[in-house]
C-alpha cells in the first residue's frame, strides 16, 4: 500500500511530475533548459569569432552525439519524502545544464570557421539542439517514472485484492458463527419458556403443600424430591441462560467488527476505484508522452539533417580552400612562366641560328609520328586477336568445367547406387502413397521415413517392387515395401511450400506461376518438394492426376473449437500436392473464387494452422517450410509459438512477399481466432502494425519470425526499404535487413516455349522466325484485324487493369499506337469497377476497328497467341515487384517497352543506353510514369522497327536466347536454404555441447 504512482507532463517550456501515494498528491516541477544557456553559447561563439583571422584549416566537423537514455530518472525509495524529490529535481536540472554547456562548448570549439553564413548555421544548430536535448532527456525520465508508477500501482492493486479475499473469508466464517449463535439463542429461548412454566408449576405445588399441612407429609416427600430436582434443573438452566447471554454479547461485538470490516472493504473498494481512474489517466498521459516521443524522434532526425548540411558546408569550405591553394600555386607558376618567357625572348636571337636544324627536327618528328600510328594500329589488331584467344580460352574452360560437373554428377549417381530414370510424376505418386499409408496408420513412422528417402533418391528397388506388386492387393504391396526398409540417408533438402495459389490448378496472379516453377526447379536439383494448398471448389481439377481423399480427418483449432479437415492428395505436373478441405460451417473454400471474400483473413489463417497441423500429425520433419504472401504469413508465428514446442521443430521458415502492397492487416481479435497469443504479439517489435497500433500485421509478423525473408527482385528489395516504397514496413525491413534479400523470379521455360507450345498455330524458335509472322497473321484473322500490311507493328499488352499497372499509360498507348501506324491488342480484366467501365467503353468504341482490339477477360490460350504474335509488348507499371510478362514476351520474340522500376529494372535494359554493355541491351525503357516519358520510349521502338528491319530481327533473336529459366533463381534459394539449415544444425550442436 506504500507504492507510488507517478506521472509526468511535458510541454515546450515546462515539465511537472505528479506523485500519487494512494491518499496523497505531491507535485514537483522540472525546468527545461533556459534560454540563458543559448546566450552563453552565442557569447562563446562571438568570442571565438572575434579572434584575429587566420588561414582556414581543412578540418572536418564531427557532430556531437545526442545522449540516448544515459541519465534516465529512476523512482525514489518508497519512504522518500518531498524534500528528496526536490533535491532530485534540482540535481537533474543541474546535470542538464552541464551537459548542454559541454555540448555547446564542443560545438563552439569545432566551428572556428570564418565563412559566410557560418554564424547563422551555428546559432540555429545550437538553439535547436539545446531544445531537443532538454526535451529528450525529460521525456525519457518522465516515461521511466510512468512505467515504474504503473508497476507499483499494479502491485498495490494485487495486494488490495488479496486482502479483500482474506476479509471475505473472515466475513463468511463470522456469518456461519452468527447463524450457529442464532440457533443456540432460539434453543435457549425455548428452554427459558420451559423453565418459567416449571417455576409456575413449582409455586403452585408449594402453595398446595402449605395449604394441606403436615397430614400430607408422607405424600409430599416425593414432591419434595421432585422440587429439589426441578430446582437443580432450574439452576442449571439459569447458568446456561447466563452463558448464552454472554455468548450473545460476544457475537454482537463480533457482528459490530464485521460491520466495521464491511466499512473498511467499502473504503478499500473506493480507493481501488480511485486507483483505477488514476491508472487510466496515467495510460492516457503515457500515450500523449509517446506521441511526444515520436515528435522528438522527428526533431532528432531534423537535427541529424542539420548536421549533415553543416558537414556538407564544411566539405564545400574544404573544397574551396583547396581550390584557393591551387589558385595560389597557379599564380606562382604563372610568375615563373613569365620569367621564363623573358629569358626566352632574350635568347630568341640565339635561337635563330639553330632554325635550320629545327626544321629538320620537325620532319624527323613527323616521320616518328607516322611510325607510332602504325604501331598503334598493329597493337589494336594484336589486342583484338588476344581478346579472341582469351574468349576462346574462357569458353573452353567453361565447357571443360561443365563436362567436369557432369562427370562428377554421374560419378555421384554411380556411387549412390542404382537409379531408375522415371518421370517425376511416378515418384510423386509413390511419395503420396507412402504418406497416405502412414496417416492411415498402415505403416510406422520410421518405415514411412525410409521409404520416402529411397523414393527421393529414385532407388531402383522401389521401382522393381512397385512393378512386381502391380497385380497384388494393398496388404501384399505394403508387406513387400516393408521388406525394403533399411538404413538410408537423403542427400537433398525436404522443402514444404504452403501457399494459396499454384499454377495451373489454382492460379490468380504471378504467385501461382512462381510456386510451380520454383518447386520443379528445386525438384530437378535433387530436393524433396511438397506443396500444401486449400481445396477450392473452383480449381482446375483436370490438371490434377491421381486425386483421392485419405481415410482420416485432421483436426485443427479455430475460434475455441476443433474442426475436422479432409486431406486430399494428388500430383500436379509431377509435384506431390496436399489439398486441405475444412469441414467448417462457413465453407471457407467453397465460394466459387480464390480471393475477394469479406472473411479472407479467417479463411487463410484457418488454412495456415491446418497445414501445420497436417505436418505435425503426419510426423514429417521438413528442413524448410516456405510460405508466401500475407495469406500464409500466419505460418511463421504459429510455427514458433505453438508447433515448435510440440516437436515440429526441424524446419527453418522462409517467407516470400510477392507484393508489399497487400499485408492483410486486421484487428487483434480477428487474428486471435487461429490461436495466436495476441497479447504476446501485439508489440512494436512483433506483429503490431506500424501505421495503426490497434491492428496486427501478418506480413510484419512473418518478417519478424522467419529465418529467411525474400522478395521477387533485387531492385524491389531496395525500393521497399524506403519510406516511399515500403508501404509502412520499411523500418521493419531495415531492422531485419541481414536476412532480407531480393531474388529475381524466373519463368517456366517448359510451359513458355514457342518451339513446343501447343497453343500456337505455328511453332518457331530463334533460328527460324518464320513461324512468328505466321502466328501474327493467325491472331489478326482470329480477332478480325487488318492483314493488308504485314510490316505494320503489333503491340501487345496482357495485364490486370489496376492502378499499379499504369492504366492511364495503357489507355494512352492505344491511341498512340494508332497515331504511329501500329496495331494494339489488350488482354486483361479489372476488379476495380470504374476502371472496368472505362475500358468497356473503349472496347465498344473500337469493337469493329481494323487495328485495335480489347478482350476484357483472361484467356490462357489467347495469351500464348498474343505473346507469339506481338512485335512489341508494353509494361508501363507504376511499381512492379518482379513481373513475368516482360520475360515471357522476350521468350516469344516480343521486344519489351517498360518503366524502370522493380523487377523490370532488373530484366529490361534500353538499347540506346551506352552505360550498359551492348550484349545485355534488350528493350526500351523510361523513368517517369507520364505520357511524355512513355512516348519517348514508344516512339523510339516504332522508329527502330520501321527503319532497321535487320537490326530488329537481330534484337528478336537476342532476347529469345536470354536465359530466364528458374535455374539461377532456384540456385539462389537453394543456397539460402542450405545456409539457414547449416546455421541451425551448428546452433543445435553448440547447445548440446
Amino acid at each position: 500500500m506504500a507504492g507510488k504512482l507517478s506521472t509526468c507532463f511535458l510541454s515546450h517550456q515546462w515539465s511537472c511530475c505528479t506523485v500519487l501515494d494512494c491518499k496523497h498528491l505531491n507535485v514537483c516541477f522540472y525546468s527545461l533548459p533556459s534560454p540563458r544557456f543559448a546566450t552563453v553559447s552565442c557569447k562563446i561563439r562571438q568570442r571565438n569569432s572575434s579572434l584575429p583571422p587566420r588561414r582556414p584549416q581543412a578540418k572536418k566537423i564531427i557532430p556531437a552525439q545526442i545522449p540516448q537514455n544515459d541519465n534516465l530518472m529512476t523512482p525514489g525509495n518508497e519512504n522518500s519524502d518531498s524534500e528528496n524529490e526536490d533535491d532530485f529535481s534540482h540535481q537533474s536540472t543541474s546535470d542538464e545544464v552541464v551537459a548542454i554547456q559541454r555540448f555547446d562548448d564542443k560545438n563552439s570549439s569545432s566551428k572556428l570557421i570564418p565563412s559566410i553564413g557560418a554564424d547563422k548555421v551555428g546559432e540555429l544548430t545550437t538553439v535547436n539542439l539545446q531544445d531537443v536535448i532538454g526535451m529528450i532527456r525529460n521525456a525519457e525520465k518522465n516515461i521511466h517514472i510512468l512505467n515504474q508508477a504503473r508497476i507499483n500501482a499494479i502491485e498495490d492493486l494485487e495486494t488490495i485484492l488479496s486482502e479483500k479475499e482474506v476479509l471475505q473469508r473472515e466475513i463468511n466464517n463470522l456469518e456461519m458463527r452468527l447463524a450457529e449463535t442464532d440457533a443456540r439463542i432460539r434453543v435457549a429461548a425455548q428452554d427459558k419458556i420451559h423453565v418459567e412454566l416449571l417455576q409456575d408449576h413449582l409455586e403452585k405445588l408449594e402453595a398446595e403443600m402449605y395449604n394441606n399441612g403436615a397430614h400430607d407429609a408422607v405424600v409430599l416427600r416425593s414432591p419434595d424430591r421432585q422440587t429439589r430436582a426441578l430446582s437443580e434443573e432450574l439452576n442449571v438452566l439459569r447458568n446456561e441462560n447466563i452463558s448464552l447471554q454472554n455468548d450473545l454479547n460476544t457475537l454482537k461485538e463480533q457482528l459490530r467488527d464485521v460491520k466495521r470490516t464491511d466499512e473498511r472493504v467499502e473504503m478499500l473498494e473506493n480507493e481501488r476505484t480511485v486507483l483505477e481512474l488514476s491508472i487510466k489517466e496515467l495510460e492516457y498521459k503515457l500515450t500523449v508522452s509517446q506521441q511526444d516521443g515520436v515528435q522528438l524522434s522527428t526533431l532528432r532526425s531534423e537535427c541529424e539533417t542539420l548536421w549533415n548540411k553543416v558537414e556538407h558546408l564544411q566539405g564545400l569550405l574544404d573544397k574551396s580552400t583547396s581550390q584557393a591553394d591551387q589558385a595560389i600555386l597557379l599564380l606562382q607558376q604563372n610568375q615563373e612562366l613569365r620569367k621564363k618567357v623573358e629569358r626566352l625572348e632574350e635568347s630568341l636571337e640565339d635561337a635563330n641560328i639553330y632554325k635550320l636544324s629545327s626544321e629538320k627536327l620537325q620532319q624527323y618528328n613527323d616521320l616518328m609520328q607516322q611510325k607510332i600510328k602504325l604501331l598503334d594500329e598493329r597493337l589494336e589488331r594484336s589486342d583484338a586477336e588476344i581478346h579472341s584467344y582469351v574468349q576462346l580460352y574462357q569458353d573452353s574452360v567453361k565447357e571443360f568445367q561443365e563436362t567436369l560437373d557432369n562427370l562428377k554428377e554421374e560419378s555421384k549417381k554411380k556411387a549412390s547406387g542404382k537409379q531408375v530414370d522415371m518421370p517425376w510424376e511416378f515418384w510423386s505418386c509413390l511419395l503420396l502413397m507412402f504418406d497416405a499409408w502412414f496417416l492411415e496408420k498402415k505403416i510406422h513412422g520410421d518405415e514411412a521415413k525410409l521409404l520416402r528417402e529411397m523414393t527421393w533418391k529414385k532407388d531402383g528397388r522401389i521401382h522393381d517392387v512397385f512393378i512386381e506388386c502391380k497385380e497384388k492387393n494393398e496388404r501384399e504391396v505394403i508387406a513387400a515395401f516393408r521388406r525394403l526398409t533399411s538404413s538410408s540417408s537423403g542427400s537433398g533438402l525436404h522443402v514444404v511450400h504452403i501457399a494459396a495459389e499454384m499454377a495451373p490448378v489454382a492460379k490468380v496472379g504471378g504467385l501461382g506461376d512462381v510456386l510451380s516453377a520454383l518447386s520443379k526447379a528445386l525438384q530437378k536439383k535433387g530436393h524433396l518438394v511438397e506443396i500444401i494448398l486449400p481445396k477450392y471448389d473452383c480449381m482446375q481439377y483436370e490438371s490434377i492426376q491421381n486425386l483421392r481423399v485419405l481415410d482420416l480427418a485432421v483436426e485443427s483449432y479455430f475460434d475455441g473449437h476443433l474442426f475436422k479437415n479432409k486431406i486430399w492428395i494428388g500430383t500436379v505436373e509431377g509435384l506431390p500436392v496436399y489439398f486441405i478441405e475444412p469441414l467448417h460451417p462457413a465453407k471457407f473454400f467453397w465460394r466459387g473464387k480464390t480471393y475477394g471474400e469479406p472473411d479472407d483473413l479467417k479463411r487463410f489463417s484457418f488454412f495456415s494452422r491446418a497445414a501445420l497441423e497436417l505436418l505435425h500429425q503426419s510426423g514429417k520433419k521438413p528442413d524448410i517450410i516456405h510460405c508466401h504472401d500475407w495469406q500464409t504469413a500466419f505460418v511463421a508465428p504459429l510455427y514458433w509459438d505453438l508447433y515448435a514446442p510440440k516437436g515440429l521443430n526441424s524446419a527453418r521458415i522462409c517467407f516470400t512477399c510477392h507484393n508489399f502492397e497487400y499485408q492483410g492487416t486486421a484487428s487483434a481479435s480477428e487474428i486471435a481466432s487461429c490461436g495466436l497469443d495476441i497479447h504476446h504479439l501485439n508489440r512494436p517489435d512483433r506483429m503490431q502494425d506500424n501505421s495503426s497500433h490497434d491492428r496486427l500485421n501478418p506480413v510484419k509478423g512473418a518478417i519478424v519470425f522467419s529465418n529467411i525473408v525474400t522478395t521477387v527482385s533485387p531492385t524491389y528489395a531496395q525500393e521497399v526499404r524506403t519510406s516511399q516504397g515500403g508501404q509502412g514496413l520499411h523500418a521493419t525491413l531495415n531492422a531485419h535487413s541481414q536476412k532480407f534479400v531480393g531474388i529475381l523470379n524466373g519463368i517456366d521455360t517448359d510451359s513458355w516455349n514457342p518451339a513446343t507450345d501447343t497453343y500456337l498455330s505455328f511453332q518457331y524458335n530463334a533460328s527460324d522466325l518464320e513461324g512468328k509472322s505466321e502466328n501474327k497473321n493467325a491472331l489478326r484473322r482470329h480477332l478480325g484485324l487488318s492483314l493488308s500490311d504485314s510490316r505494320r507493328p503489333l503491340v501487345g499488352c496482357i495485364t490486370r487493369l489496376v492502378p499499379q499497372k499504369g492504366v492511364h499509360l495503357i489507355r494512352h498507348a492505344i491511341y498512340r499506337a494508332l497515331e504511329l501506324g501500329g496495331q494494339f491488342v489488350l488482354l486483361g480484366s479489372s476488379p476495380v469497377p470504374n476502371i472496368h467501365r472505362e475500358f468497356e467503353e473503349i472496347a465498344k468504341k473500337f469493337q469493329n476497328h481494323e487495328h485495335i482490339r480489347l478482350i476484357l477477360k483472361y484467356d490462357e490460350a489467347l495469351s500464348h497467341s498474343i505473346y507469339a504474335a506481338s512485335d512489341m509488348f508494353i509494361i508501363p507499371s507504376i511499381f512492379e515487384p518482379c513481373g513475368l510478362t516482360q520475360m515471357i514476351a522476350m521468350r516469344y520474340g516480343a521486344i519489351p517497352i517498360a518503366r524502370k522500376t522493380g523487377g523490370l529494372n532488373d530484366s529490361v535494359f534500353d538499347v540506346d543506353d551506352d552505360t550498359i554493355p551492348i550484349q545485355v541491351r534488350n528493350g526500351f525503357t523510361f523513368v517517369t510514369p507520364d505520357e511524355h516519358a512513355f512516348n519517348g520510349a514508344f516512339d523510339r521502338a516504332f522508329k527502330y522497327y520501321k527503319n532497321d528491319s535487320e537490326g530488329w530481327e537481330e534484337l528478336m533473336k537476342k532476347v529469345m536466347n536470354i536465359d530466364f529459366s528458374w535455374d539461377t533463381s532456384a540456385s539462389q534459394y537453394e543456397e539460402l536454404y542450405l545456409q539457414s539449415v547449416s546455421k541451425a544444425k551448428a546452433a543445435r550442436r553448440a547447445a548440446a555441447g
